[in-house]
């Protein structure tokens, strides 16, 4: 493979841990660990919305970048992207491989959407239980709101790429129906667990 090759392949899979939530300094680290098993000397300079590569195999040096928002979270994707570089550096997958497996990765399709919504609302229960829920019904609404606020969610990415709408909406929702709940004395004495969907339906990423 030529260095810009290479270059690419480091890149391509950097991406995809990047932008489907694995954490940077994972994605740094697996990056300069698949440029060492190509024979390449790769730092990556991670900046929101774009990867740089400076790529140097001893006698040619090459700077790449491509765009990448870390906006997802898709962690079949990662744990797939991992298995590869896992698999190329104990030399169990050829490198000329490797980018036809990234391709098929990154259009893998998501989990499907009931899916996504039950993961959601039995998230938001278990950090309901974590925070002192104290009534079965209080806990039967923060499933429903937070299952609501998933399929929200998912609907919305259907009509707008607007990477803020999604998340916004949905912990609306889910904030509305806490502060309902709170009012007409259906969530717990401790009022925060009346909003726990919204802590599940707006993801944080780990820097």
């Amino acid at each position: 493979m030529t260095l810009e090759e290479r270059a690419n392949l480091v890149l391509a899979c950097t991406r995809l841990l990047y932008i489907n939530g694995q954490s940077t300094d994972e994605t740094l680290a697996a990056g300069q660990r698949l440029g060492g098993a190509l024979g390449l000397g790769a730092a990556i300079i991670a900046r929101w919305g774009e990867l740089e590569l400076q790529a140097d195999d001893g006698h040619s040096r090459l700077v790449t970048a491509d765009d990448a928002d870390p906006t997802g979270v898709d962690m079949d994707r990662v744990a797939s992207t991992m298995r590869v570089i896992d698999d190329l550096s104990a030399g169990r997958l050829a490198s000329a491989a490797v980018m036809d497996s990234v391709s098929a990765i990154a259009q893998a399709p998501p989990a499907p959407t009931w899916l996504f919504a039950f993961a959601a609302a039995v998230g938001a229960v278990a950090l309901a239980v974590l925070f002192g829920v104290q009534h079965l019904p209080a806990a039967a609404l923060i499933f429903l709101s937070a299952g609501a606020g998933a399929f929200l969610r998912r609907g919305l990415a259907q009509l707008s790429p607007n990477v803020f709408l999604q998340p916004f909406c949905a912990a609306f929702l889910a904030g509305i129906i806490g502060a309902l709940a709170v009012r007409f004395d259906l969530s717990s004495t401790l009022r925060l667990v009346a909003v726990c969907p919204c802590m599940v339906l707006v993801p944080s990423r780990t820097c």
